[in-house]
C-alpha cells in the first residue's frame, strides 16, 4: 500500500523546525543542504559538538557551510547567502554522548521546540572502539528519545541505521523491526552496555600494568630513538592509548562476530535500534535504513562526496599497484546507494509525518537494482586501464587482474609480506645509515604501512564483499508511489534511477580521483618540485629565527673525532695508532649510549677531558676549525646559514659539541649555544659539564627561551638537524628541515612531509689517513730504506 502525501514535501515541512544530529559528517553536511536549498520555509538546529579549538557555532561555519556542497545555493543567493543562512540556522553545542545530550538550559529549549529530530550522528568507522559505538550508536538514538520525553515533547523522531543491522546473513532482508522478527537473537542491550563500560576498564587497567608499560617505552625508544626522557614518554603515554583503542577494536569485532554481525558499526546499530524500540515512550519514531553510502548521483552536483567511504580505499589502492587481490564473491550484490538518494528519503519520511511514516525504511539497491560485485570489478578496471594511475617516476601503473580469492588467502599473504618488512626494517634500524641511504628505510617503512593498510581493508571490508544479504525496499517504494510528480523529480527516492556503468565511470570514479592524492599525469613525480616549494618556505622573509644542530649538519664530524684530533695532536705515529685501536674497540659501546641517550652519552665522553690544560686546548681548537671542522663542513649547509641571515633570520647554533670546539663559527650565528665544561683553578678542564648539555629536550626549551627573550615567534622558527634525538626540537617550530637524516629521523620526516635535504662535503678536500694507516705508511717507507741499503 502506497503512501500517500496530501501536500508537497516542500508544504509538508514549511514553517517546521527540525533538529538534526551528525551534521558535520557526510549525510548530515548534505542532510543541511537539501533542507536550506529544497526546503525554503523551514529552520535547522543543528547539534554540534564543542571542537578543542573551536565551539560548535565556528565548526558550523567552519566545517558544513563552507563545504563545496553549498556552492549552488551559494551561487543562487549570491550576497544574500550569510544572512538566508543565519535565518535560519541555529547551533546548539551538545554531544549525543552525554545525558541530556551536554546542553545548556537555553539551548535545551530551543531543541525542546523542534517538530522533527533527525539523528544522523554516528560512529560509522567499521573499526571503532566497541566503547565510543555503544555510546554513540546504541545510546545515542536513546538518550534524544530520553530527553523529549523528559521535557514532555513528542517530535517525530527519525532515526538513520543501516541495512546492515540484518547481521551475516543471506537471501531477503525485509523491513521489519528488530524486536519483532528474524533480526531478534535475545540480546539484552542493557547487557551489552554494561559489559562494555566494564572493558573499557578493565583494558585501561591491563595498560597500565609494569610489564605492559614496558613494553610500550621499549616501542617508543626504538621509534623515536634518543629523542629525550619527556619526549619518549609523551610516545609511550601516546602508545598506551593506541594500545586501548585496538583492543577495544578487536573486542567489539569479536564479540559481534560470536553473535552474527560483521562489525561493531552493524552490531551496535542493531542494538541501538532495540533500545530505541523500548525507549521511546511518547516519541514517535521512524527509523530509515542506508545500505553503503556513496557519491551523489545528482544532488548537490553529480559526485559530490566528502571524506573517503568504504569503497575509496580500496579503489585506489587497486588502481595504485598497492591491493592485486580483495575478496568477494563474483556473482554477490554490493549495496551501493548514492548519498542524495539517501537523504532524499529521509526527507521524505520526516514530510510524511509519524502518523503516516512506515516504522523503518530500507533504502538500498540490491533487491531492486543490485551491482554486482564482478560488474563493478570490470568497470574499475576498465577505467583505470583507460585512465591510468602514475607512479612517482611518470611510468603508468597497470592494474591488475581481479581474482576473486577468499578473505583467509589475502589475509594470509598480507600478513606474510607485513612479517617480511618489518624484519627487514628492524635490519635497517639498526644500522648506522645516514642521508640517502636511510631513505631506503623510510621507503620500507613506507611499503610496510601500504601492506598494513591492505590489510585492514580486508579485515575491514571484506566481510561486506562477501555479504549475500538482498535489502528489500517495499517501504521505499510505497513512499514512492505517493509523491507527486513535482516531488519526484525534486526528491529522486528511486534506486532504480542509478544506471550502474554509467554511475561507476561518469560519476563516481571522476570524484574519487579528483579528491584522492595521486598522480594522474606522465612525467616525474613533482615530489622534486615539493621540495623547491617547501625550501622557499623556509628561505621566505616572514621566518625569524634559524636554528642549526653541526655534527652530520654542517659538518662531517662528531664530538669523538674531534676529542680524537687534540688527543693525538702531539702524539708519535705508533702512539696515535693505539689510540685509534682502544677506540675501535670502545666504539659499538658508545654508540650503543649514544643512541639510548644522547646527554648521557656526553656526560660519559667529555669525561676524557679531565686534566686537559685550557690554554693548550684552546689553542690547538684554532688550528683544528681549519684542519678538521671546516674540511669537513658542508659547503651547502654553510651558504645556507648565510642565506638566513641575508634574509634578516637571526641564526643560532645549539650543538652538544663544546664551546671552544665551535668558538671559530661565531661569524656565522647570532647566537651558539654549546656545552660547557668546568674548569679548575690549576687551568684544567674537570671533565665535568657545566649545566646540562644542549641536546633532546633542552634544545627545544633553548629555542623556546630565545625567541621569548628577543620578541620572536617558534612558529615562524626554522630547525635543522640529522637525528630523531631533535624530534622535540622539530616539533617545537613550525618549519623544520631533516639534514642527511638517519634512519629513524628519514622515515619521520618522510611521514611527516617535512623538508629533507641532503648536503656533502666539497669534492678534493684534504683526506688525511687514520693513525694505523699513517703507522702502515711509516713501516713501508722504513722497509723500503733498509732494503736499498743492502
Amino acid at each position: 500500500m502506497s503512501t500517500v502525501m496530501a501536500d508537497t514535501i516542500p508544504e509538508s515541512l514549511a514553517g517546521k523546525r527540525i533538529a538534526i544530529t551528525g551534521s558535520t559528517g557526510f549525510v548530515g553536511t548534505a542532510l543541511v543542504e537539501r533542507l536550506l536549498r529544497s526546503v525554503p520555509d523551514c529552520e535547522l538546529v543543528l547539534l554540534v559538538r564543542d571542537g578543542r579549538r573551536s565551539p560548535a557555532a565556528r565548526r558550523t561555519q567552519r566545517e558544513i557551510l563552507k563545504n563545496d556542497a553549498f556552492d549552488r545555493l551559494r551561487d543562487t543567493l549570491g550576497d544574500e547567502f550569510d544572512s538566508h543562512v543565519a535565518s535560519r540556522v541555529q547551533t546548539v553545542a551538545g554531544d549525543v554522548t552525554q545525558d541530556g545530550l551536554g546542553l545548556n538550559a537555553t539551548d535545551r529549549a530551543l531543541w525542546g521546540t523542534a517538530d522533527v529530530i533527525i539523528h544522523s550522528a554516528a560512529a560509522v568507522s567499521f573499526d571503532s572502539p566497541m566503547d565510543s559505538a555503544v555510546e554513540i550508536n546504541l545510546l545515542g538514538p536513546t538518550r534524544i528519545a530520553n530527553l523529549a520525553n523528559e521535557m514532555g515533547v513528542t517530535p517525530h523522531l527519525v532515526a538513520v541505521s543501516t541495512c546492515y543491522v540484518a547481521g551475516n546473513r543471506r537471501g531477503n532482508a525485509p523491513e521489519i523491526l528488530v524486536s519483532e522478527g528474524p533480526f531478534d537473537i535475545g540480546i539484552d542491550w542493557r547487557s551489552e552496555v554494561a559489559a562494555t563500560k566494564r572493558l573499557r576498564s578493565d583494558t585501561d587497567a591491563l595498560s597500565r600494568t609494569p610489564d605492559q608499560l614496558k613494553t610500550f617505552r621499549k616501542e617508543a625508544r626504538a621509534e623515536i630513538g634518543a629523542a629525550g626522557a619527556p619526549a619518549i614518554a609523551s610516545k609511550t603515554e601516546d602508545l598506551r592509548r593506541k594500545w586501548v583503542k585496538s583492543e577495544l577494536v578487536q573486542a567489539g569485532r569479536s564479540r559481534a562476530a560470536s553473535v552474527g554481525w560483521p562489525d561493531a558499526y552493524a552490531f551496535t546499530k542493531a542494538l541501538g535500534e532495540q533500545a530505541l524500540t523500548d525507549s521511546k515512550g511518547a516519541v514517535p519514531v521512524s527509523i530509515v535504513r542506508p545500505s553503503i553510502i556513496e557519491s551523489a548521483l545528482a544532488e548537490p552536483k553529480p559526485g559530490w562526496i566528502r571524506g573517503f567511504r568504504m569503497a575509496e580505499p580500496v579503489i585506489i589502492s587497486f588502481a595504485r599497484g598497492l591491493l592485486k587481490e580483495f575478496p568477494g564473491v563474483p556473482e554477490g550484490t554490493v549495496d551501493v546507494i548514492p548519498v542524495d538518494i539517501v537523504v532524499a528519503a529521509i526527507i521524505a519520511v520526516a514530510a510524511a509525518g509519524p502518523d503516516d511514516a512506515p516504522a523503518i525504511t530500507q533504502v538500498a539497491s540490491g533487491g531492486i537494482n543490485p551491482l554486482k560485485y564482478r560488474q563493478m570489478v570490470d568497470n574499475v578496471t576498465g577505467w583505470f586501464t583507460q585512465n591510468p594511475l602514475y607512479d612517482t617516476k611518470g611510468q603508468p601503473i597497470v592494474v591488475p587482474e581481479w581474482r576473486f580469492p577468499g578473505r583467509g588467502r589475502v589475509q594470509k599473504q598480507l600478513t606474510q609480506a607485513k612479517t617480511v618488512l618489518s624484519t627487514a626494517d628492524r635490519v635497517l634500524q639498526a644500522l648506522p645509515l645516514r642521508g640517502k641511504q636511510a631513505e631506503l628505510s623510510a621507503q620500507l617503512e613506507e611499503k610496510r604501512t601500504e601492506v598494513e593498510t591492505a590489510l585492514e581493508y580486508v579485515e575491514l571490508y571484506g566481510l561486506y564483499t562477501e555479504c549475500e544479504a538482498i535489502y528489500q525496499v517495499d517501504n521505499l517504494m510505497s513512499i514512492l508511489d505517493g509523491l507527486g510528480e513535482q516531488d519526484r523529480a525534486d526528491f529522486n527516492i528511486d534506486p532504480r534511477s542509478v544506471d550502474w556503468d554509467h554511475y561507476i565511470n561518469d560519476i563516481h570514479l571522476p570524484s574519487i580521483i579528483q579528491h584522492a592524492r595521486v598522480k594522474t599525469t606522465p612525467g616525474a613525480s613533482k615530489s622534486i618540485d615539493r621540495m623547491t616549494r617547501m625550501r622557499k618556505q623556509v628561505l621566505d622573509p616572514k621566518r625569524q629565527v634559524a636554528a642549526f644542530d653541526l655534527e652530520n649538519t654542517l659538518i662531517a664530524s662528531n664530538v669523538v673525532e674531534s676529542f680524537s684530533w687534540l688527543a693525538t695532536r702531539r702524539l708519535d705515529t705508533a702512539e696515535r695508532a693505539r689510540y685509534v685501536a682502544r677506540t675501535l674497540v670502545e666504539a659499538p659501546g658508545l654508540l650503543k649510549l649514544d643512541r639510548q641517550d644522547r646527554t648521557d652519552f656526553l656526560r660519559h665522553f667529555y669525561r676524557r677531558y679531565e686534566n686537559a690544560p685550557v690554554e693548550q686546548i684552546e689553542l690547538d681548537a684554532r688550528e683544528m676549525l681549519t684542519q678538521l671542522i671546516m674540511t669537513k663542513s658542508f659547503p651547502a649547509g654553510l651558504r645556507r646559514v648565510r642565506e638566513h641571515r641575508a634574509l634578516g633570520h637571526r641564526t643560532v647554533l645549539i650543538t652538544g659539541a663544546l664551546d671552544f670546539a665551535v668558538a671559530g663559527l661565531k661569524p656565522l650565528f647570532d647566537e651558539i649555544v654549546a656545552a660547557e665544561m668546568m674548569i679548575r683553578p690549576d687551568g684544567t678542564y674537570s671533565g665535568e659539564m657545566h649545566s646540562v648539555p644542549p641536546t633532546g629536550e633542552a634544545r627545544a626549551q633553548i629555542l623556546g627561551d630565545y625567541c621569548e627573550a628577543e620578541g620572536l615567534d617558534i612558529a615562524e622558527a626554522v630547525a635543522y638537524a640529522d637525528s630523531s634525538s631533535d624530534l622535540p626540537l622539530f616539533e617545537a617550530v613550525g618549519f623544520p628541515v631533516a639534514v642527511n637524516p638517519e634512519t629513524r629521523l628519514a622515515a619521520i620526516a618522510r611521514k611527516r612531509g617535512w623538508l629533507v635535504e641532503h648536503w656533502t662535503k666539497a669534492p678534493g678536500g684534504p683526506k688525511r689517513l687514520l693513525p694505523i694507516g699513517e703507522l702502515m705508511v711509516e713501516r713501508e717507507r722504513h722497509r723500503r730504506f733498509r732494503k736499498a741499503r743492502a
